[in-house]
Formats: C-alpha cells, structure tokens, sequence
C-alpha cells in the first residue's frame, strides 16, 4: 500500500508502540492528521515532556516527575506497609482500586534469564536496603503468576523472610461473577490455593 513518505514515517514509528499492529498505526496516523496543529502540539509537547521530566524515585522506583515521588512523600500512606510490583503500570492498577493505603516498590522487571534480566538488573538490593533499615511490618507480593513472576517472587521471599519480616503474596483464582465450568485448570488450582476461612 502506497502512502506519502511522511506518512508512512508516522504510521512506521506508531508500530514501535507495543500491542500496535499496522492497522491500528494507520488509524493513530491519520487521526493524528485530522486534529487541529495546536492539538498535535499539545500532543508532541505531552510527550517530549514526559520523556524529559519523569524518572525512577529514588525510593520506590516508581515513575514520577518529583523525587521523592508522590506516593513517598505523602504522609497519610503506612509506611510500615510495602506492596513490590514488578512495573509501574502494576502500582496503577493497584492504586484504581483505592484499597491499598502503604507504600510501593517497584522492581522495574522481572528475574528473566531468557531475556538476559537477572537480579541485579532490578530494584531488588534496594528493597533488601528498605526492609533491612525501615520499620516494615509486612512485604506483599503483588507479582503476575508467570513463570518469571514465580521465579522473582521465590528469589525475593528467600532474601526478605531472614529480615524477620512478614512477607505475604496476593491471591490468585476466579474472577468475581466467574463460572467454574469455564475457569482453566491453573486458574482453579490458584483459587483452591488461595481460599480463606469465612
């Protein structure tokens, strides 16, 4: 399909998103091109302000603009509470469920030998250094169960449980309004695991 070098360019660099396919590109570039000039400005300017201004805290490792960020500096969050993600996309959901009132530490990854991420590609020293130095009463483990997700959570449980604190990981198993006729084998055996005294 022929379309003008420059938008072919755009729709080229919209692919490199993940999850964008070339249909998808194309319906992002030719939107792009039906906005208004100030509105792709906008947009152009959002982004090279991001990509200049938010980093890693360098406390929890979580994606902010301010060092320390947001959530670290807010004094109503329990700081003897600590929940690990493994990315920052995983701290935001967490945070739309507005349950969780401790702080966070984010991994940025996952233990993952097949992509060449061990563990000191990740935060992990600096969790070890936090729960070692700070009056933390609990570590939750909110890690996806995948084969690298399992691995990580083993390899910390085995660094943070000698600090002599607790350390917990989230249930896993059936969506609320689920059948059981349709859960898979793995799902299941992770609700069976997770089940707790009424």
């Amino acid at each position: 399909m022929f379309f003008t070098r420059p938008l072919a360019k755009l729709i080229e660099e919209f692919q490199r998103f993940p999850g964008v396919g070339p249909k998808s590109a194309q319906r992002m570039a030719f939107h792009v091109l039906s906005m208004s000039p100030e509105a792709v400005r906008d947009l152009a300017g959002a982004i090279l302000e991001a990509k200049e201004k938010v980093r890693h805290c360098s406390h929890c490792f979580h994606l902010s603009a301010q060092d320390p960020c947001e959530i670290c500096c807010n004094e109503k969050r329990d700081k003897h509470l600590i929940c690990v993600v493994a990315e920052a996309r995983d701290l935001i959901a967490l945070e739309r469920t507005r349950e969780f009132k401790g702080v966070y530490h984010v991994l940025t990854g996952l233990i993952s030998p097949l992509e060449g991420k061990g563990p000191e590609q990740l935060s992990i020293r600096e969790l070890v250094n936090r729960v070692g130095s700070e009056e933390i009463q609990e570590v939750i483990l909110a890690i996806n169960p995948t084969v690298e997700g399992d691995a990580t959570v083993l390899y910390l449980s085995h660094l943070l449980k000698p600090l002599g604190t607790k350390v917990t990981r989230i249930a896993f198993g059936l969506p609320v309004g689920g059948d059981l006729e349709y859960a898979d084998d793995v799902t299941l055996a992770k609700a069976l695991e997770g089940r707790r005294e009424l």
